[in-house]
């Protein structure tokens, strides 16, 4: 019986895929690709020369049909641009379809952004929850970001780098200054892992580039510090003694624990 394969393909360096992978990618009648342009790369690099098919998030079911008739031809790999599909990726409306029709789907595992991020952050990896792309609107955005607030687990999501500063900030005010891992371009040439505070990770991206795997702290039973008059009393008095913002934030987030963000809006509300 022809068989649907979910096949992993490498998230960046083209080495970081299985021999099953390429095996199954030589053999099947027919690769339904999100990218095709970078799947026939990925297929040169091994000469592989199987026929490819578009099926990406704008024909994903317009073109379903027609992956069903080929489906009664013979053997079809499905891929996406990286990564394994289904995963923040299109692939789950075929895999029911072909379940729905008794058609065997085989999982042809390997590289994913999600769980290579979560590996090399430092954070926790015993429970964690992956929010996928993070919604383009900061409004929207921050209603995720709310969703897992309560979150012990690790939280896991994916952004583009126009909006990285952005998210930054949304994270600072839904969830607070929390420990994360920044991780850009896994497996590829300029590949780079930050680790520390979110507010750290604000200072240190001033102009970024390439793909984005956010990973964060979960909530901690540390309560988290309030903002009280006393701390305003202590900005108010470190800005008239001539204190810059930066030396007077310095010194009372090492004190109270309060983010960056908190202490500078009360700084500009004092002006």
């Amino acid at each position: 019986m022809p068989t649907l394969y979910i096949v992993a393909t490498p998230i960046g360096n083209l080495e970081d895929i299985s021999r099953r992978a390429l095996r199954t990618l030589d053999e099947v009648k027919l690769i339904a690709a999100e990218d095709t342009r970078k799947t026939r790369r990925l297929l040169a690099a091994y000469n592989i020369k199987t026929p490819t098919t578009s099926y990406h998030e704008q024909n994903k079911r317009s073109k379903l049909s027609y992956i069903l008739t080929k489906l009664e031809e013979g053997d079809v790999a499905l891929v996406s641009e990286a990564g394994m599909p289904g995963i923040s990726d299109p692939g789950y409306e075929l895999i029911i379809a072909t379940s729905e029709r008794d058609i065997p789907v085989v999982p042809i595992p390997g590289p994913s952004a999600v769980i290579t991020a979560l590996a090399v952050s430092g954070l926790p990896t015993n429970r964690f929850t992956y929010i996928g792309f993070l919604p383009r609107k900061s409004g929207e955005r921050r209603r995720r970001l709310e969703s897992v607030a309560g979150e012990s687990g690790t939280i896991i999501a994916l952004e583009a780098p126009h909006r990285l500063k952005e998210t930054f900030n949304d994270i600072l005010v839904t969830l607070g200054d929390r420990r994360v891992a920044v991780c850009r371009q896994l497996t590829k040439l300029h590949e780079e892992v930050f680790r520390g505070m979110t507010s750290q990770a604000l200072e240190h991206f001033i102009c970024p580039r390439g793909e984005f795997t956010l990973v964060i702290g979960g909530k901690t039973d540390k309560e988290k510090p309030e903002l009280t008059q006393d701390i305003e009393y202590k900005l108010r008095h470190m800005r008239f003694s001539g204190l810059t913002a930066k030396e007077a934030i310095a010194k009372v987030v090492g004190e109270t624990g309060l983010s960056k963000k908190e202490l500078y809006q009360i700084w500009i509300k004092l002006s």
